[in-house]
């Protein structure tokens, strides 16, 4: 039976595949000492075996997960035979061991992929969310600012007109980033993936379970995962400080055709319906890439465009993070919701979060 990493994407797809990036920036690129957060999960992984392929100054792999780093420094070889390749386990809310990595090892780029992004999980977890998410971001883009490296995040469609704590955690995850001149790279759902909904649709078809979709009309925009490592490869190398960018998809695609392409290419000949579950909290019917207000244009690098949007002063920036941390160390989940509201304006909370928050306001009160 074909398994998901045999499937064809690109005739899924159904169109062109992003352009790699160019010779001269993988040139300039490997010239670099380089710092992957969240090294471990599917994108941070798929972009280490690249890069260490490219054989940088360093390259270092920083992780909270064991047994993901473990399995990476697996498939590397090891540190001893890894040449410049080194993992580091810990997280990035940890301020002393981002000191000591930038101290010792002075990586220059900084690809920011480690944080929470199950949109359900982070409904019923929104202190998790916003310290990790946010404030572990604010704790690397420091270090990484005070010994002169540039962070560029790996963001995500949810932070267009976020309707999840996820999506508005990673929208103020790309504010810290960019007032501090770094790059934003947005991406959509990348095909296979850990905890994908591939995985999802794929652990269905394989005990022969209808294959549950939110709705009918449900859109996404889909790329694979070599497509995201070039994206962020090429992203690392655009030269407009505080820049936000997106990969050029000229369209989104129905979620329920890609469950009807996975029934037909892992089904082995057996039928199995779709269940149209509703959406689930936190959940949109359809991404964008930018906001309704936005605008965008052509970037040099290929593959890639520029959105202009408007951007929170740093003075701001600094004083709605402490409101936010305040409530955070309180534990407060409805000041946390609130002041998380007010650094996103679109963000509209889903009622799980919502009860969630009025819950812990009649505990407080009792």
């Amino acid at each position: 039976m074909i398994q998901v990493e045999e499937l064809d994407w690109r005739s899924f797809l159904d169109r062109p595949a992003l352009p790699p990036p160019s010779t001269d920036v993988l040139d300039a690129l490997c010239r670099e000492s380089i710092l992957i957060t969240g090294a471990g999960g599917s994108i941070g992984a798929a972009l280490a075996r690249r890069l260490a392929a490219l054989a940088p100054r360093a390259l270092l792999l920083l992780d909270a997960s064991e047994g993901n780093l473990y399995s990476l420094d697996r498939q590397l070889g090891g540190c001893a035979t890894a040449g410049a390749t080194c993992p580091i386990l810990g997280s990035v809310a940890d301020r002393p061991l981002l000191e000591e990595l930038f101290f010792t090892h002075v990586p220059r780029v900084v690809f920011h992929a480690a944080a929470f992004k199950h949109v359900p999980l982070m409904e019923t977890q929104p202190l998790a969310a916003i310290a990790n998410n946010i404030f572990g971001t604010e704790t690397l883009v420091k270090a990484a600012s005070t010994h002169g490296a540039r962070v560029v995040l790996l963001s995500t469609d949810k932070a267009v007109e976020p309707s999840s704590v996820m999506g508005a955690t990673k929208r103020v995850a790309e504010q810290i980033v960019l007032a501090s001149g770094g790059i934003v790279l947005r991406l959509g759902n990348v095909l296979a993936s850990r905890g994908s909904v591939v995985e999802v649709f794929a652990r269905q078809i394989m005990q022969g379970r209808p294959v549950t979709v939110t709705s009918r009309t449900a859109t996404r925009y889909f790329l694979t995962l070599d497509e995201a490592v070039n994206l962020l490869i090429s992203a690392a190398m655009v030269t407009e400080p505080s820049s936000i960018l997106a990969p050029l998809l000229m369209q989104t695609t129905i979620v329920a055709d890609l469950a009807r392409f996975m029934i037909q290419m892992l089904g082995g000949g057996q039928t199995r319906g779709i269940s149209f579950v509703g959406l689930r909290p936190g959940d949109k019917e359809n991404e964008r890439l930018w906001a309704a207000g936005d605008t965008t244009r052509p970037s040099e690098e290929r593959g890639l465009t520029f959105i202009e949007t408007a951007q929170a002063t740093s003075a701001h920036l600094e004083s709605s993070l402490s409101n936010l941390r305040t409530a955070l160390d309180a534990r407060d989940v409805a000041a946390s919701l609130k002041h998380l509201q007010t650094m996103v304006p679109d963000y509209t909370p889903s009622p799980t979060v919502q009860l969630l928050a009025q819950q812990h306001r009649q505990l407080a009160s009792t």
